[in-house]
């Protein structure tokens, strides 16, 4: 017989071998190390306050030859079903979106065994890498497959975040975590504190996982728009394809993304219920990753465990703005990632190896509905204005606007670059950024930029790049649902993820994309 227990903030030298480690685990529990079994690390994080004695801290499953009263009972995180297909429903459940909630959704669904129809208007994610690159390096935007639309979403061109600030007292995001591994992802995403992939990798999981919801019944359908949802008193009976094409069904996913626009207009003018958000607008900086790694870890900079720094900063500006730092991407680039023709939109992207010469991250301004008056889409108009505008100011051919931190702050424009090359292509035009915002974002980021030196050294140094915009930090709005994960008012619409304004990142995504699937399992099952 055995016992198992878990043991908490076990910290340890980050030189130290395994042997430290197992008579750490001992000492912890008050056993000699014949009554250690076995164990697994559930977390490992690193404390780096003491940049002279970094310390790695763990979280320890240990199974035991004796019953302790140290530690505390390991909890089951295993994933349980709610429901069970008996039969194939007669309208399958219609999953709009291949992000990592539609992702997610089509394939508990899957499992579930309904036979979910997925739909995307992009293609498939390595032909939309091929498109992605055409903007990136030809200047040739496809608007229908970009680093907004296509499979895997937008999180495929990002520093593949795997972490979440997001409540999951059922452990939901441990199965998005242990799906990614099956689908190739390296096993320390299940325990390190700041789990991520990058780009590369998950190009090849969302194929894999792509095969597995197939081979339990899904179909892909890549190059569907959807452009249409029959909705009949208050109740979903098809979707409406480009081409013309009508699907019936009574069940829809919609995991669209925050950049699918003309879904939100289509949506609008059915009478879905509705209503606008918060969000962001504010520009990337890059400065050397060697910077942030020397402030962050000392002279543990370049360690292998510890890996590229990260940071992040938030500044309450005189204006009443908040100015925060968001979507750091450590030894990453900063790339186009605009779905619309005419306009000039960043975001940030790292590989798993997270060895580019800069880090970056967007510098943001909290935007609120009272900036942009209007009906609902006012907010996709507020964001298409700015875009439009860096668009402009980059010379109209999709290089984005930049200007160097130190020209930013002293209001004028800038003209070369110092020692930080900015890595978005298809190239920065040295410009005057102040015409790429409204003047209250400028106001609040000129203020907030000193203010974040005095936590990093050299983060407002003169030749740190500025380059413009960030828009998508989320969607602009609202698809707001009930506790049921249906929409308001019409039955059978299940808004999910980020363009539903549920989730913000690939781990959140998922785990709302698990919850909606289930509430649409559910619904199938009680039919039945």
């Amino acid at each position: 017989m055995s016992f198992k227990r878990r043991l908490t903030e076990l910290r340890l030298p980050i030189g130290h071998d395994e042997a430290a480690l197992r008579a750490a685990i001992c000492a912890g529990f008050s056993v000699p190390p014949m009554e250690l079994l076995g164990y697994t690390v559930f977390r490992r994080a690193w404390d780096a306050r003491r940049k002279s004695d970094i310390k790695l801290v763990y979280t320890i499953d240990a199974e035991l030859a004796v019953a302790v009263q140290e530690g505390e009972p390991v909890p089951d995180t295993d994933y349980k079903f709610v429901a069970q297909a008996q039969r194939s429903p007669a309208k399958r459940p219609v999953v709009i979106g291949t992000g990592p909630c539609g992702i997610f959704a089509a394939l508990i669904l899957a499992q579930m065994g309904f036979a979910p129809l997925i739909l995307e208007r992009g293609k498939a994610v390595r032909q939309r890498t091929k498109d992605t690159w055409g903007l990136w390096r030809r200047s040739e935007l496809n608007p229908e497959s970009n680093v907004q639309f296509g499979e895997g979403g937008a999180g495929t061109f990002s520093d593949g975040k795997l972490y979440s600030q997001i409540k999951d007292p059922r452990h939901l995001g441990r199965k998005v975590l242990t799906e990614f591994v099956e689908a190739g992802a390296p096993e320390e995403i299940l325990y390190v504190a700041k789990p991520h992939i990058g780009t590369f990798r998950l190009v090849t999981m969302v194929e894999s996982m792509r095969a597995k919801i197939e081979a339990l019944g899904g179909e892909y359908r890549f190059g569907e728009k959807v452009t249409d949802i029959d909705i009949e008193a208050g109740q979903v009976r098809a979707v409406v394809l480009e081409s013309g094409e009508r699907i019936e069904t009574e069940h829809v996913v919609l995991a669209v993304g925050h950049s699918s626009r003309d879904t939100f207009e289509f949506l609008h003018r059915r009478g879905v219920y509705m209503e606008a958000k918060p969000f962001s607008v504010g520009f990337r900086i890059e400065h050397p990753q060697s910077v942030i790694d020397r402030h962050r870890f000392g002279s543990f900079a370049g360690h292998p465990i510890l890996g590229a720094a990260d940071y992040k900063l938030v500044h309450h500006a005189k204006n009443g703005r908040s100015v925060y730092s968001f979507c750091m991407c450590p030894g990453g680039t900063v790339v186009a990632a605009t779905s619309e023709p005419g306009r000039v939109v960043t975001n940030g992207m790292s590989q798993y190896s997270r060895n580019e010469r800069n880090a970056n991250a967007g510098i943001v301004v909290g935007i609120t509905p009272a900036d942009y008056p209007g009906d609902v889409l006012a907010g996709v108009e507020f964001q298409r204005r700015w875009e439009s505008a860096a668009f402009l100011a980059g010379g109209g051919t999709y290089a984005a606007p930049g200007q160097l931190v130190g020209d930013f702050l002293a209001g004028r424009p800038s003209e070369q670059f110092g020692e930080v090359v900015p890595s978005y292509r298809p190239g920065v035009t040295l410009t005057d950024l102040s015409t790429c915002l409204p003047d209250y974002a400028i106001e609040a980021i000129r203020e907030a930029l000193p203010a974040f030196e005095a936590q990093i050294t050299g983060f407002s140094r003169d030749d740190a790049v500025l380059t413009g915009v960030e828009t998508r930090t989320s969607a602009p709005l609202r698809i707001t649902r009930g506790k049921d994960f249906c929409s308001l008012n019409t039955r059978g619409l299940y808004p999910a993820g980020e363009g539903a304004g549920y989730a913000g990142g690939i781990l959140s995504a998922g785990v709302d994309g698990i919850k909606v699937a289930e509430a649409v399992g559910l619904s199938l099952g009680s039919e039945g």
